[in-house]
């Protein structure tokens, strides 16, 4: 896949260079000046809550209060829109507070067309807290686009995916879907957590928004709770920016000042997650203890050649189903002593879950069971250590997981 689109952000400088950039320099440039007032290279953060006014209503814009708006959450904004693509970027305090926003373009008796493997979070916000409000939704295996088609109704308004999906890794044809949507006047989201701007650009495969839980690897060290949301239509950016403010679920400037800092090595840590992820996942389909491995970067994988068209390179997340249930999947789990048990995702860190009872808990058993999250489900987050020393814990835990 060619590199990611050169767009300029809301907030772009035409004489940036960055800007026009290829996607490393961008990572480390777009949005971004030195500050002019000192010429510190890093942009500060902007701890304050209100900005004077010369007169009343006359201010330096778009600054007047930092709901609505922050110097270093606007050059967050604008770098994280630089690296999809997109126009306009808008900052959240979490993911699900981005997914929300998302909802709240909806009105009560519309209805979207879900993934059915999302992130338990997803499902939660859709099913018992928008759902009460009158928004009815469908979960559908978009991997089978004739399904997809076949979910559709009327009152369709958004198609929402996550590719690579959570936890199972299927591969979602995004510009198949995101035609499909068009063709009935719908929006399509794309959560684009996993596979980060790094490894795929959904708004240039025909998605209308890209969401993002900058928790995981945009923020990549396990210390921040960032949503965002990137757009490539400015009026739908505009509706979204609006819904931000009056909403209110905005990050702290010390949050963006670290994502900041984060994205400025997305680049070289995505190669890391990926190679390493490789070999985990070779590794894994070898052993006699494990029955399954998902890994889109594997030929037996349903969606490879998908995979390989889509997306740059496969991403650091490996699920594994073991043999012997739920067991040896606790057994496994409190073994490991370099991947830690824990919730999330994309740190450096390599982390290690049990979906079933962890991230996915929020979905009822019956539904977990059709989609294939069984007791033996173990997905793990692969970080960027060193891989002999990832695959000898993986080795000693599995040992110990009969």
């Amino acid at each position: 896949m060619p590199e990611p689109p050169r767009i300029m952000s809301d907030h772009s400088d035409p004489s940036d260079p960055a800007d026009h950039s290829r996607f490393a320099t961008r990572c480390i440039h777009a949005g971004q000046s030195p500050d002019p007032s000192t010429g510190a290279i890093m942009t500060p953060v902007y701890q304050t809550s209100t900005y004077v006014q010369s007169s009343p209503g006359e201010f330096k814009r778009p600054y007047d209060y930092s709901r609505s708006a922050n110097p270093t959450r606007s050059a967050l904004e604008s770098n994280l829109a630089s690296l999809e693509g997109g126009s306009m970027g808008i900052a959240f305090a979490s993911g699900v507070a981005s997914i929300a926003a998302c909802l709240h373009l909806l009105s009560a008796g519309d209805h979207v067309v879900l993934c059915d493997d999302v992130y338990g979070g997803t499902y939660r916000i859709f099913q018992h807290v928008f759902g009460r409000l009158g928004i009815a939704f469908t979960r559908v295996d978009m991997a089978d686009l004739e399904r997809t088609e076949a979910a559709f109704t009327p009152q369709t308004r958004m198609v929402w995916l996550e590719t690579p999906t959570n936890p199972l890794l299927k591969i979602i044809d995004i510009q198949a879907v995101a035609a499909m949507a068009r063709a009935h006047g719908c929006l399509t989201v794309v959560d684009n957590t996993f596979a980060t701007p790094f490894l795929q650009n959904p708004l240039a495969l025909g998605a209308d928004i890209v969401s993002h839980s900058c928790t995981k690897y945009l923020g990549g060290h396990s210390d921040l709770v960032v949503g965002a949301l990137i757009v490539g239509d400015p009026e739908l950016g505009a509706r979204l920016r609006y819904i931000q403010n009056a909403v209110g679920a905005v990050p702290a400037p010390w949050d963006c000042f670290l994502l900041l800092r984060s994205t400025k090595t997305l680049h070289v840590r995505m190669e890391r997650h990926c190679s390493n992820a490789r070999r985990v996942a070779e590794f894994l389909s070898a052993h006699p203890n494990v029955d399954r491995v998902m890994y889109p970067g594997r030929a037996e994988h349903p969606q490879h050649e998908l995979a390989r068209r889509q997306m740059r390179d496969f991403g650091g997340m490996v699920s594994v189903v073991l043999r012997d249930g739920l067991p040896a999947a606790k057994s496994f789990l409190t073994s490991l002593r370099v991947f830690s048990l824990a919730e999330s995702l994309g740190g450096v860190e390599s982390l290690a879950e049990h979906p079933a009872i962890m991230t996915h808990a929020s979905i009822d058993p019956e539904t977990r069971k059709a989609l294939g999250i069984s007791d033996a489900l173990v997905r793990l987050s692969v970080g960027i250590e060193d891989a002999d020393d990832l695959l000898a814990d993986l080795e000693q835990a599995l040992a110990r997981s009969v």
